[in-house]
């Protein structure tokens, strides 16, 4: 990192340097120091700012590389900075809104002014297992198409995507081109517009293959999605989507209206 990349101070470095300090007490030094950047992350520098390096940080307050790292790595777990393997650390970006309805990744990107691509990991037809082909209304045994996809915004890796689609409703999906807008597709190719959907939500720790699509370490923790769209009454997609936490965050509005009492299917919880 350049010695030009500060944590700015409202008023200048030196007024940091006298006002925010590193000091022998009963607080330890990583926790004095973490609360330092956490007020400059928090007030003054912008989404995906680089902070200094850790050499930086030692000289200007006076402690261990080791504190540095300790104080940066408790900030890198709540998620205010993000560590990028051979450029730095910055202040993370701020999380989007999943939003809760029945819209195509790449319109939601769109929508938000992000440039969307997506890579086609792997395609197949196969037989899917017992809780897919059930919520495609498949009987046992009678195969389906597998479409693993890796979702972009602006270059960034935000998802990858999972998903069943029922082949006697979808002849040829795998054929088509799909680095586009699946439900696009869907509607182009076959006139089937998903309106309507059960989806469910979790959270996870990504595996090593997931991990390594989304550019994490494994173990991080993930958002997962689960949801299962029909079109006209009749199944077409069981997909199941790993977002990353440190970009997302979900908002619900509650009322304290009782729940329908009514059967609900169980669409979740189930890995891929």
């Amino acid at each position: 990192m350049s010695a030009a990349a500060h944590v700015p101070p409202p008023d200048g470095v030196d007024r940091v340097d006298r006002v925010d300090r590193v000091i022998n007490g009963p607080t330890p030094k990583h926790a004095q120091l973490r609360e330092i950047l956490r007020r400059s992350v928090e007030r003054e520098l912008p989404p995906g700012s680089p902070i200094p390096s850790e050499r930086e940080l030692a000289q200007r307050y006076g402690v261990s590389r080791l504190t540095v790292r300790s104080a940066i790595g408790k900030l890198v777990e709540e998620g205010l900075l993000a560590r990028v393997r051979g450029k730095g650390t910055f202040t993370a970006a701020r999380r989007m809104e999943l939003q809760l309805y029945l819209m195509s990744f790449t319109d939601d990107m769109r929508r938000r002014g992000l440039t969307p691509t997506t890579e086609v990991v792997s395609t197949s037809l196969e037989v899917p297992p017992v809780t897919s082909a059930h919520a495609l209304g498949l009987t046992e045994g009678v195969a389906a198409h597998r479409l693993v996809r890796l979702r972009r915004a602006d270059g960034v890796p935000l998802a990858v995507e999972r998903g069943w689609y029922h082949a006697g409703r979808t002849p040829g999906l795998l054929d088509l081109d799909l680095t586009r807008s699946l439900y696009a597709q869907l509607a182009d190719a076959y006139d089937l517009r998903p309106d309507q959907a059960y989806q469910t939500v979790w959270a996870e720790s990504a595996d090593r293959e997931t991990a390594r699509l989304l550019g994490m370490r494994t173990g991080t923790p993930l958002l997962v999605f689960r949801r299962v769209s029909s079109a006209g009454g009749e199944p077409v997609e069981d997909m199941t989507s790993w977002y990353r936490g440190d970009h997302y965050q979900v908002t619900m509005q509650l009322d304290r209206n009782t729940p329908d009492s009514g059967h609900q299917p169980h669409h979740g919880g189930t890995r891929r």
